[in-house]
């Protein structure tokens, strides 16, 4: 995802120094950029050396107008005056990393004289920058340290990866199968103001166009993505030679095949389902979905647009790494504390997966269809952290709470679904009271390999209201906070 992002580095001074210093400016950037280079996910170019209004403007434009560039790391060497840079940071398309660093790692007691003080300004140079960005009201990340420390490149690489989720954003296009839920308030929004805020194009389509799509593949297409299911997947021995269950399994992957077909064809990168709009197929996509999320295809169920755009966003930022879509189901109270057992009726991506997937095919009841076959398995432990993301009326919010996932205790024999059991932070009560009264969402892309700080980076990005429900939120406070949103 997103191979081929780069990020421009873009350093400041001023000619006050003469060119011996510029020159060495520049030296010394080129070589952070270098190391940079090497160590992070992806390239850093050092850009030519701006000192002027019109070479900084020049840089910005050239950034936004680069596909490539994923996101500028801005870094004032020595002292550039910053009403030079308000012309190019206000025109600035593209997300901004300020890094707040210098070249020397230790002061050099013995030989450190007013020329070292000269070249070495990052100190003042950097405030002075930062407050015109202030003062400006411009959204970025700020990163001080030094660039060969490993914390510092690990949070630039953070960076770096949920930009490359803007940028898909930027490009983002939602197929919609069918429209929302009926009579559901939060699923629904303004497409619109998304695709101005997002870049996210939103487009729908009936169910009768997949089941076009899918009646186009011949038995030995729908023969060979069966055999790839398996092969990847545990099929029941008492299940492997049951004509009925078979069926089942083969109509999800002629299911798969159509929907798939739909979204390469027509350059989509999300979409949705609703169980209220089946004509022409004969289950609810289950397997089919899963296998699709799995594959970095961002979804969510019931016409919920937004966060299968999110899920997209976020299996970008992540590589596609233990990231689905996610809906709290039911609680688990206990004299210990509550945990939240997580679900959907069958679209859980098996990225999160502690054990071998198990293909099983029961009854829904709901939506009135074939029993649909499905991934069973239960969800893998550690830090994760669920993300919504809501339609406020003109404005969008989202809402990151971290929780603790926690190994399921005992076996559901009854409930084949795929399933995650969590608790959340700093407790139940805590969580659940902030999350309602932030106005998340029951559905949200839950992740072990993204963060609460990569979540806020992408909302900063965005230009979105943030809310985080962590191990530090105090309830009153957090009420207090919102009523300034």
């Amino acid at each position: 995802m997103n191979g081929n992002s780069e990020f421009w580095m873009i350093t400041g001074s001023q000619h006050l120094y003469g060119p011996e210093t510029l020159d060495q400016v520049n030296s010394q950037a080129n070589e952070v950029a270098g190391h940079l280079t090497e160590t992070l996910p992806f390239p850093v170019k050092a850009q030519a050396l701006v000192t002027t209004e019109q070479e900084i403007t020049r840089a910005i434009r050239e950034a936004n107008e680069h596909e490539s560039c994923a996101g500028v790391i801005v870094w004032m060497h020595t002292f550039s005056p910053a009403k030079r840079w308000i012309q190019g940071l206000m025109e600035l398309g593209k997300p901004m990393l300020h890094f707040h660093t210098q070249h020397h790692e230790q002061i050099p007691w013995q030989s450190i004289d007013m020329d070292f003080m000269n070249l070495n300004q990052s100190a003042h140079g950097d405030r002075e920058f930062g407050f015109i960005c202030t003062r400006l009201g411009l959204n970025r990340r700020v990163i001080a340290g030094h660039w060969k420390h490993e914390a510092i490149q690990q949070d630039i690489a953070s960076w770096m990866r949920t930009m490359t989720a803007v940028q898909e954003s930027r490009q983002l296009k939602v197929l919609r199968i069918g429209d929302n839920m009926r009579g559901v308030a939060v699923t629904e929004g303004d497409k619109v103001q998304a695709q101005k805020d997002f870049g996210w194009t939103v487009d729908g389509y009936g169910i009768g166009d997949i089941a076009d799509a899918a009646d186009r593949f011949s038995e030995q297409d729908i023969q060979a993505r069966f055999d790839e299911y398996s092969d990847r997947y545990s099929i029941p021995a008492a299940k492997s030679d049951d004509a009925s269950f078979r069926q089942s399994v083969w109509e999800q992957a002629k299911i798969e095949l159509g929907i798939e077909a739909m979204l390469t064809e027509n350059g989509y990168h999300a979409f949705t389902t609703t169980f209220e709009d089946l004509h022409g197929v004969p289950q609810l996509p289950g397997l089919a979905v899963q296998r699709l999320m799995e594959k970095g295809y961002g979804f969510a169920g019931e016409g919920d647009w937004k966060t299968a755009a999110l899920l997209r966003m976020m299996k970008t930022m992540t590589g596609n790494d233990r990231t689905s879509f996610m809906e709290d189901y039911t609680y688990h109270f206990t004299p210990e504390g509550t945990q939240v057992l997580g679900s959907h009726m069958l679209e859980v991506c098996p990225t999160i997966a502690a054990n071998s997937p198990e293909i099983a095919v029961h009854p829904l009841g709901i939506g009135g269809k074939n029993d649909p076959a499905r991934l069973i398995f239960d969800g893998i432990e550690g830090e994760a952290v669920n993300v919504s993301i809501v339609d406020m009326g003109g404005r969008f919010r989202m809402i990151a709470n971290d929780v603790t996932a926690v190994r399921v205790p005992e076996s559901t024999p009854k409930l084949p679904v795929a399933k995650v059991l969590w608790e959340p932070k700093p407790d139940f009560r805590t969580s659940a009271e902030a999350w309602i009264y932030a106005g998340g969402a029951h559905h949200t892309v839950l992740s072990f390999s993204a963060t609460r700080h990569q979540a806020a980076d992408l909302a900063d990005a965005l230009g979105i209201e943030f809310v985080s429900i962590d191990a530090n939120t105090d309830l009153f406070t957090f009420r207090q906070m919102l009523k300034q949103l």
